[in-house]
């Protein structure tokens, strides 16, 4: 798998013996001996990789310290595994789920480990033209799965709530921002009586991820066909154009010095425009084409822009899931902020 790059071997260490024991009473057919290793970034829930003879799983747990109400809910990502299992989602099959903080310091859950491709560059380098088409059409296919699932069906209709979704998800990462606030940001403030004020009419449900990118999917080792969608933390009933828009934020925000993806897109690299994603995800779920994504960009950088600043204040506090690296996130913040407001100014 592409995300086997494992930190250093005192980073969030957890208590592999009482791991041990507790997995061999609680988890059929596991044995040892167990190899404990912790996945190299990421900054909410702490996962780490464990190899036995027989098997690999992963364990999410939450992280140390003093946490953001409502953040970090492994038990989330855990019933909402176990709700998707055996749908058209593909995810990794859930184990179980711990409550005792006392085995590794805090509640956590096991799935099985899947093998595959992780694509951390939204631009896909290392894949022909037809290839990359090919992955972002998958992408598309996959949100609209995911959309499509009946949630009374599945036991998710308690996940959420079904109605208001932005109003209060607007209340929601402005309480998180403020809690995680450390420097003034002007553009957040109009952000912020922007999205109060322009609510959208529309109150469409749907099961939806909340972190639905590229990086969040594991695909089979040569096919452009996801295995599994993970990170499910942000998962609640909540409006679908939310996630579609999510998904969207690569076209216009840089990553990590490399230009926005509907930079690529017009260059002839395979990659389909924004516009074109938009429309092959409408195409897939009935809806019209003609949208107007503003509000909903301008929602999901926000709450992005919310989700960093509490990465930032954790790692100025120490207790990140990746400290080293949550310092330089403000820069994150200043540029999804000042993006999404220049978006709707």
């Amino acid at each position: 798998m592409e995300r086997a790059e494992f930190a250093a071997e005192h980073a969030l260490p957890i208590d592999e013996r009482a791991l041990f024991e507790y997995l061999s009473q609680h988890l059929p057919g596991f044995s040892g001996p167990l190899k404990v290793k912790k996945f190299a970034g990421g900054q909410s829930n702490p996962t780490y990789k464990l190899e036995t003879p027989q098997a690999s799983f992963v364990l999410r747990k939450k992280p140390p310290g003093t946490l953001l109400p409502t953040a970090h809910m492994v038990d989330r990502e855990y019933r909402v595994l176990k709700a998707l299992a055996g749908t058209n989602v593909p995810v990794a099959k859930p184990r179980l789920y711990c409550e005792d903080r006392a085995i590794v310091g805090s509640e956590f859950f096991v799935m099985d480990y899947v093998e595959g491709r992780i694509f951390w560059d939204p631009r896909l380098p290392q894949l022909p033209a037809a290839e990359r088409r090919a992955i972002y059409h998958e992408l598309a296919r996959v949100l609209a799965e995911l959309h499509r699932v009946d949630v009374a069906a599945v036991g998710l209709s308690d996940y959420g709530k079904p109605a208001n979704y932005f109003a209060r998800q607007v209340a929601r990462w402005a309480s998180q921002y403020e809690a995680a606030k450390t420097d003034p940001l002007p553009e957040m403030d109009s952000l912020l009586a922007y999205l109060q004020a322009n609510i959208p009419a529309d109150d469409s449900v749907a099961l939806v991820h909340g972190d639905f990118r590229l990086d969040n999917m594991i695909f089979h080792p040569t096919e452009p066909r996801v295995l599994a969608l993970l990170d499910w933390e942000l998962s609640t009933l909540g409006h679908p154009l939310a996630d579609l828009a999510y998904s969207c934020m690569a076209y216009h925000l840089p990553a990590q010095g490399r230009e926005p993806l509907e930079s690529a897109a017009q260059q002839d690299t395979g990659i389909p425009s924004e516009r074109e994603f938009v429309a092959d995800y409408c195409r897939l779920t009935g809806r019209s084409p003609d949208l107007d994504l503003r509000y909903y960009l301008a929602f999901s950088m926000f709450r992005y822009a919310s989700i960093v600043q509490g990465v930032y204040k954790r790692g100025l506090t120490g207790n990140a899931s990746s400290g080293a690296e949550a310092v330089q996130y403000r820069a994150r913040v200043v540029q999804a902020a000042e993006t999404a407001w220049q978006l709707v100014r």
